[in-house]
């Protein structure tokens, strides 16, 4: 069953399951009836695994502000979460976005970003309040000192986020939402930030005095004496000895980018283009030669059954006291339904049976109560199965989503016999390589047919092979000479020959080919033979292909490593072989460059925005290239953050590292905007950038721990299905923690270089 419309799929599940619980106790003796194939369990449980993380992810931002701000503006800022997310529900069905799975996950990524704002905001009230101006006058003087730049850093954001709505390939239309959600809850937050908070803050009475207010006034004093005492002490003295060595500083910057883009490069962090969603189902998908009888294909269909009951037998003896691993397990002969659902390459016939094909389905227990993976078990049911001759290709697929194979490569070349040739070589080397299974190719041999040909007798005689086969088919199948109404039924008169002169191949060779109103034997103008036909064709551009695939274990090999090696040696060493043979990817890494290729662009130009609006700013074509330096060293946190967590660098950590691009010159741009506005107090540069430095070190410090605290309990998050998503989270949280000790050090560093490039001074720096 599946909704139709704007039908929630959660509530039609609910509606299915209450009419089966209701008919259970309505059958008749030996008849039962139950859940197959319940998609929205994975849905749910989805849901409910990024809401717990939500949850979790809100009240530890709650606690870090609470930490270093007063209760009263902790609260404000954090009400301001939950009010820029119910501004967010009502705009995201505009642009038709639904409460999903990714959606909840772009929102738990806003939960640290989405205070940044209203931190920077509050805090600026916050310390005119210590100053002992009266709550209206902070407030006022607070959100005007901090409109414009609050403003610019959520642009920026937005600009980041913008590439992936425009990214190509299956993954830009699974990350469209994500500009979508952020973009959307940005927007109301700075709203919120620059005229409700403010509102707030200027208010006199909020929830009066007793023993709650006394804690965490206690608890916030203690943090704000030791966070001063930290800030005037040990790193104000680090930020003078950054501006006085500001060229080494600089150069230890440039040297830690380096090094980071050395491991990458080494091969010490390894790229995996998409991590696979695994499913709570695993899938053995068997095709035999065209033609194989049902009792054949059957009995090979029953012994990957079994192998499947040993495994999870084996699995389930280790797990003692626990419910089993399997559900169900459903086997189909004739037809292959879980796998036509998976979209083109994977179709069924309504109505159809085909014999050389079959599907061993087996539910799995769901995935937060199982502490093993599909992929796994799905690995040793191959291992299990073995190798079965006779078969045209065996798939064993346990993944919810992927991008395509690992590796796929399609081949062309005009004369097919040589195609054919060059799909074999391929396939004897992917076998070589550890790690590698299900290889197979897209060519797959048609029933035994008779084919035609004709002799330069009959063409000189102007017959055509379309009048040839229309008149075989005439004598053979027959041809439609009348219908006739008979009650409901539509009789048809087929005219054929006789059952006894349409047995045999001599029977061809003996009939008569009409032409021009004469009747010629078939031998004198054409030929016929047995032979084998082709289950299907498949052209591209014209020419014929035949593609390669074949399916990685990420624990045992890389993919990437793999593709790289074939399209660098093996494949270019194939063409000098075959003269005239093409090659391009296809699967997983054809999405890979296309989304890559596109994303490169769309960053280039966000970057250029991003540029555009704080050169506007700040009036300066200098300045905005010491706010975007943060940006590399984003790259660098992002790096590391994989590395120390033992995940690969993959497509998700990509888009993770564009996104990031936007958040971490937020902190840079607040330092610079103060930076400018205090150069008129008259003070020594270095000294003022000291002193700015310091003043900015507890709004860039809240904005990164909150972004930071947002996202970790999906770092820390076990579940299997929660694992693809946590590379993104990653390269966000490390990326602005990194950022932001370059952002407190380098950036004052920068500016002073700056100011020494424009004085024309290299041998004797300003001090």
């Amino acid at each position: 069953m599946y909704r139709t419309g704007e039908q929630s799929a959660l509530d039609v599940a609910d509606t299915v399951k209450k009419y089966i619980s209701e008919k259970k106790g309505n059958l008749p003796e030996g008849a039962s009836v139950a859940l197959w194939d319940d998609d929205s369990l994975f849905l749910r449980s989805r849901m409910n695994l990024l809401k717990k993380n939500g949850y979790i992810g809100l009240i530890l931002v709650f606690l870090c502000l609470l930490l270093f701000l007063d209760l009263r503006l902790a609260f404000w800022t954090t009400l301001g979460i939950l009010i820029s997310f119910l501004g967010a529900f009502w705009l995201i069905p505009i642009f038709d976005v639904s409460i999903n799975m990714m959606s909840l996950f772009a929102f738990i990524m806003c939960l640290g970003l989405v205070v940044d704002d209203a931190i920077v905001v509050g805090e600026n009230i916050f310390t005119y309040r210590q100053k002992g101006m009266d709550t209206t006058a902070a407030a006022i003087k607070g959100v005007k000192e901090m409109a414009m730049p609050v403003t610019l850093a959520v642009l920026t954001t937005a600009f980041a986020f913008l590439p992936l709505a425009y990214t190509s390939g299956i993954m830009g239309k699974i990350l469209r939402v994500f500009p979508i959600v952020v973009i959307s809850v940005l927007s109301i937050s700075l709203l919120e930030a620059l005229l409700i908070l403010p509102a707030h803050l200027s208010s006199k009475r909020f929830l009066g005095k007793n023993p709650i207010t006394a804690l965490t006034g206690r608890l916030s004093g203690f943090t704000e004496r030791r966070l001063d005492r930290f800030v005037n002490g040990r790193f104000a003295r680090a930020v003078t000895k950054a501006v006085k060595w500001r060229y080494v500083t600089l150069a230890c910057g440039f040297a830690i980018f380096i090094i980071t883009i050395g491991f990458i490069a080494g091969g010490y962090i390894k790229f995996t283009f998409f991590d696979a969603v695994e499913a709570d189902n695993m899938i053995a998908a068997l095709k035999m030669p065209q033609g194989t009888p049902f009792e054949q294909t059957r009995e090979i269909a029953e012994r990957i059954e079994q192998a499947a009951l040993q495994v999870i037998a084996e699995y389930d003896s280790k797990r003692k006291d626990k419910p089993s691993l399997i559900k169900h397990i459903a086997t189909t002969v004739g037809a292959q339904p879980a796998m036509a659902q998976r979209g083109p390459g994977h179709t069924e016939i309504a109505g159809v049976t085909e014999a050389h094909l079959a599907e061993v389905n087996v539910e799995l227990l769901g995935g937060e109560k199982r502490d093993v993976s599909s992929i796994v078990l799905k690995n040793r049911w191959r291992d299990v199965v073995g190798e079965i001759p006779g078969v045209s290709s065996l798939t064993f697929i346990s993944e919810f989503m992927t991008a395509g194979e690992p590796i796929n490569v399609e081949l062309s070349h005009e004369d097919f016999d040589i195609l054919l040739q060059a799909a074999e070589e391929v396939k004897s080397i992917l076998r070589q390589y550890a790690g590698v299974s299900d290889i197979a190719d897209s060519f797959e041999q048609g029933k035994t047919e008779l084919k035609l040909s004709l002799k330069d007798t009959g063409r000189t005689l102007g017959l055509t092979l379309s009048d040839l086969a229309r008149q075989v088919r005439q004598g053979f199948y027959g041809e439609e000479a009348q219908r006739i109404q008979r009650g409901r039924d539509d009789i048809r008169v087929m005219v054929r020959y006789p059952e006894s002169e349409r047995k045999s191949l001599a029977d061809v060779e003996d009939m008569r080919i009409r032409l021009d109103g004469t009747e010629i034997p078939f031998q004198t103008v054409a030929d016929v033979k047995y032979g084998q036909g082709y289950a299907n064709v498949r052209r591209v551009d014209r020419r014929r292909v035949v593609n390669v695939s074949a399916d990685v274990d990420e624990a045992a090999a890389n993919a990437g490593e793999i593709n790289k090696e074939l399209y660098a040696q093996v494949l270019p060493r194939l063409k000098r072989q075959y003269p005239g043979l093409q090659f391009r990817p296809a699967g997983e890494r054809r999405e890979r460059n296309e989304s890559l290729a596109s994303l490169k662009v769309n960053f280039a130009i966000a970057m250029l925005a991003i540029y555009g609006l704080l050169a506007v700013q700040f009036k300066s074509y200098a300045q905005p290239a010491i706010v975007m330096s943060a940006i590399p060293f984003g790259i660098v946190g992002a790096t590391f953050g994989h590395l120390l967590l033992g995940f690969n660098l993959s497509i998700l950590s990509l888009f993770g590292i564009v996104a990031l691009s936007g958040v971490v010159v937020n902190d840079s741009l607040i330092m610079i905007d103060l930076i400018n506005r205090e150069r008129k107090s008259g003070i020594v540069l270095s000294q003022m950038v000291r002193d700015c430095a310091t003043r900015r070190f507890r709004p860039i410090m809240l904005t990164t721990l909150t972004t930071f605290f947002g996202l970790a309990p999906m770092l820390v998050e076990r579940s299997l299905q929660a694992r693809f998503l946590i590379p993104m989270a990653i390269s966000l949280a490390f990326g602005v923690m990194f950022a932001t000790l370059i952002t407190l050090f380098l950036v004052p560093s920068l500016y002073m270089i700056l100011e020494d490039i424009k004085a024309g001074i290299f041998t004797k720096p300003q001090k």
